[in-house]
């Protein structure tokens, strides 16, 4: 039965020339270091292109209200019938001599 130190000497020797190398280890701490413990590491930007995703739909969404709300507005400047419905439904307004009632639903 071999020593641990004989096996691992043995290992060691059977290793490719290449993976003995220290540039090798130096290189692959480095590049550990970067995928893990660097300040952009891999979670970190997967985060980041999460919240940019998520972004980029909310512009989407503003972008249509946006449109919308022009649309809206364009309509109320040309249209007196939808101006008067509008300042009515929003603001409560009436003509002189009209009486309002809001009902509450609970």
């Amino acid at each position: 039965m071999k020593t641990l130190l004989a096996r691992v000497v043995a290992y060691w020797e059977n290793l490719p020339k290449w993976l003995k190398n220290k540039y090798t280890y130096v290189t692959f701490a480095f590049v550990l270091y970067l995928l893990f413990f660097d300040q952009h590491n891999l979670i970190s930007q997967y985060k980041l292109r999460a919240e940019l995703n998520e972004l980029e739909q909310s512009k989407e969404w503003y972008l249509e209200q946006i449109e919308q709300t022009r649309s809206d507005l364009d309509e109320l400047l040309t249209d007196d019938e939808q101006l008067e419905k509008f300042a009515r439904e929003k603001y409560l307004m009436k003509k002189d001599g009209e009486e309002i009632f809001v009902i509450v639903h609970e």
